[in-house]
């Protein structure tokens, strides 16, 4: 708690609250970023600048934060 009663969670959105801004819920954003990790992990192109060390799901969920990767609900008719 800060000198004033708030929160710093209170004054700022989190990571986590940005990340689940972009996908609305944590079943989404579990799915997305896992799914984004093991492209990544198997080659695919990274979407955001970051260090050569950096993991997968790191970046995974950067591109997220960052709108390079959303998803597509698909119609209920749909396999």
């Amino acid at each position: 708690m800060g000198a004033n009663g708030l929160d710093r969670r209170d004054k700022q959105d989190t990571g986590i609250d940005k990340l689940l801004n972009k996908t609305g819920s944590a079943y989404k954003l579990v799915v997305l970023a896992s799914t984004r990790a093991i492209e990544l992990g198997e080659g695919a192109a990274k979407l955001v600048d970051t260090n050569p060390d950096s993991k997968v799901m790191d970046i995974a969920l950067k591109e997220i934060i960052e709108g390079k990767i959303t998803y597509k609900r698909r119609a209920k008719n749909e396999d």
